[in-house]
């Protein structure tokens, strides 16, 4: 009898915690013929001999490109190479190291922990990870031996500063002051993401002891405050944050293709980090990360600011959950007055100028930005990842853009806002 009560009482807390079903409901991605979704098929032409140019230019090795309309995929393409030295070409469903474009997928999990209740926007994060109680900013750095004084922050970081790249934390190794960099590698932080055996546990408690750019709240400067959300997931979930995504978003959402870690079974298709030396393509090699992430290593590091890899389509998926009001397939991941909170301004002037602010998941653009043209209506959202991908989604049209790439060490690459300003000229109705 008691095996059977403790069953029941698992089985409930999965359905309070799965994700539910929706009044509505509207399908899946699907291929369609442009005009069936308002685009220009002649106008869509002119994105596909835009990549067609840059690889014959040496721009980029390899594009995949997709526009979606309307719940419609009007345009999917591969060009050039995934990998130059093994004359592998590049195929649509070929995956994509998304970096930052992890940060959008982490805040979306924790606004749905919030939806639940689990804790406010404005909670101090040392209420769930009391190593970042009683912060400090930094006051003074010696550059000979990186000691330094620190004065205490005016106030503790929370959620929402984590969220905004607002707490005062730093990027380590892509930090724009040298003295956090410094701080942060002989600290042993870990950025972006590592094949050795590090938890986001281990990493987010050794930078809670570090000092602040700023006081939270004060400005923006970007951050591994989606490291912390991570660990911060874990916490308030009781799962790994892998294991969150996996069941809470991506497995709901039918994103097969989207991991920190790829199953064997799908590493062939990892496009490779390439950089060009003289008129040809090369790999990347090994720098402060390796770029045989995310097929190799220990796998026990879950960096919810860098670490996902995914494919154009897996991606568009995301996004059309966001333009349909957070459901897909009818199945309700945001509610709708959840998914306005995202969207608005979080940030004031801090961050973006006149164009764009940014929310609480990504940058957003304003009327100011509307008006200059080629970056999409008013309330169009938008981020990328340090490996060359770009994405939109402009609620007004209900369209997507997403162009991936995989490089280092390019100049001369026009494709993304090429691509932005072509995709916005397709509409036809």
């Amino acid at each position: 009898m008691k095996k059977l009560l403790l069953l029941f009482l698992l089985s409930a807390a999965a359905i309070v915690c799965a994700q539910t079903p929706s009044l509505q409901k509207s399908l899946p991605l699907t291929e369609a013929k442009p005009k069936e979704a308002g685009v220009s098929p002649d106008r869509l032409a002119r994105i596909d001999q835009m990549c067609k140019d840059a690889i014959a230019n040496n721009e980029v090795p390899g594009i995949v490109a997709l526009v979606a309309r309307k719940g419609k995929i009007v345009f999917h393409e591969a060009y050039g190479m995934a990998d130059n030295e093994s004359n592998r070409k590049m195929k649509k469903d070929d995956i994509f190291r998304i970096a930052s474009q992890s940060k959008a997928i982490t805040s979306t999990a924790v606004m749905m922990l919030w939806e639940e209740g689990k804790f406010r926007l404005d909670d101090p994060v040392s209420k769930y990870i009391p190593e970042f109680k009683n912060p400090q900013v930094l006051k003074s750095f010696r550059y000979s031996d990186t000691s330094y004084t620190t004065e205490p922050a005016k106030r503790e970081i929370t959620i929402r500063h984590l969220l905004t790249h607002t707490s005062g934390l730093g990027y380590g190794v892509i930090d724009g002051d040298e003295r956090f960099r410094m701080m942060y590698k002989k600290a042993g932080i870990t950025d972006l993401f590592t094949t050795e055996a590090v938890t986001i546990e281990e990493s987010v408690k050794k930078l809670a002891k570090l000092p602040l750019h700023h006081h939270p709240g004060d400005a923006f400067v970007y951050s591994e405050g989606l490291d912390v959300l991570g660990y911060f997931i874990e916490v308030v979930s009781g799962m790994p944050f892998d294991q969150f995504l996996r069941k809470r978003l991506f497995d709901p959402l039918g994103m097969d293709d989207t991991w920190f870690y790829l199953p064997d079974n799908k590493g062939k298709r990892l496009v490779s980090v390439q950089k060009p030396d003289g008129d040809q393509w090369v790999r990347f090699p090994v720098t402060f990360y390796d770029p045989a992430y995310p097929k190799t290593g220990s796998k026990t590091f879950f960096s919810g600011g860098a670490g996902l890899s995914s494919t154009a389509k897996d991606y568009a998926t995301f996004l059309q959950m966001y333009l349909n009001g957070g459901e897909l397939n009818g199945v309700r991941i945001l509610s709708r007055t959840t998914v306005q909170s995202i969207m608005g301004n979080q940030t004031g002037d801090k961050w973006g100028g006149p164009g764009k602010y940014y929310g609480l998941a990504f940058g957003v653009v304003t009327q100011e930005g509307q008006d200059e043209g080629g970056i999409g209506s008013v309330g169009t959202f938008d981020w990328g990842g340090y490996f060359n991908t770009q994405y939109f989604a402009d609620p007004q049209e209900d369209i997507i853009g997403i162009i991936m790439k995989q490089t280092q060490g390019t100049n001369g690459d026009q494709t993304g806002w090429k691509f932005r300003q072509l995709v916005g000229q397709t509409v036809d109705d």
